[in-house]
């Protein structure tokens, strides 16, 4: 099981919030690069990006911090947040990020995402998928679509994706554990590696995950808040 530290970056410093709402964000760190060598010297070999601004501004804002983390980090590093064009994903793809995670404009155009499976290939693209009690939202989870996730992520399967991200909003950040049966089902149903992310408070979330078959999980605040210590599960799973 493949597991992904998260950075989340807001105005250059790395941060989390709860349930996707702006207003509760808390600062772990003025330097998303510092908090990335971190993990890495934790024994972490993939990690999970999100610039906050961008998924918000529909293109990328936290440029800069990006740029230093992969100045520093020699491992795979996924991105995701405000990527809705294909110039956007070259971009990102030049300056070295491994996959880029298409949210809003999967959803608002899916034959966008055949583009660019086309284009860059299928290990280069991952589609986001969000939702909320099974309903995908978007635009940094301001709005809600008239898609369920298991839709989505058939759709994007015809599309030649491999990899979808799955966030369970309502979990994102609560340190309440994943939606582990829905999780398994959008494995079920669609036959994509699935990579859960929201709600892992404790190395029993993640048994959990793994024992039900799910190829990869976002950490976040459990490892900000240290109810996961990284070199353990690591060593672990990895």
């Amino acid at each position: 099981m493949q597991l992904y530290p998260a950075i989340d970056m807001r105005g250059g410093k790395c941060v989390r919030l709860t349930q996707g709402l702006f207003d509760k964000e808390k600062v772990y760190g003025d330097s998303p690069a510092d908090m990335a060598e971190l993990w890495v010297s934790q024994g972490a070999s993939f990690l999970h990006l999100v610039d906050l601004d961008g998924a918000l501004a529909g293109h990328s804002v936290n440029e800069k911090a990006i740029r230093d983390i992969l100045s520093r980090v020699d491992i795979p590093v996924e991105l995701g947040g405000g990527l809705r064009s294909i110039e956007a994903v070259q971009h990102m793809l030049e300056l070295g990020i491994t996959r880029c995670i298409i949210g809003t404009k999967a959803v608002e155009n899916p034959e966008f995402i055949r583009e660019l499976v086309e284009r860059f290939g299928p290990e280069k693209i991952v589609a986001g998928i969000d939702a909320i009690e099974g309903i995908v939202a978007i635009a940094g989870w301001e709005k809600t679509s008239s898609k369920t996730a298991v839709e989505l992520g058939r759709k994007m399967k015809e599309y030649g994706v491999r990899h979808i991200v799955y966030t369970d909003i309502s979990r994102d950040g609560m340190l309440s554990g994943p939606n582990v049966a829905y999780t398994r089902m959008l494995t079920e149903q669609t036959g994509l590696d699935v990579i859960a992310s929201g709600g892992v408070s404790c190395v029993e979330d993640l048994e959990i995950l793994y024992e039900n078959g799910i190829q990869g999980v976002i950490i976040g605040k459990a490892l900000y808040e240290g109810k996961i210590n990284l070199p353990e599960v690591v060593d672990r799973w990895q």
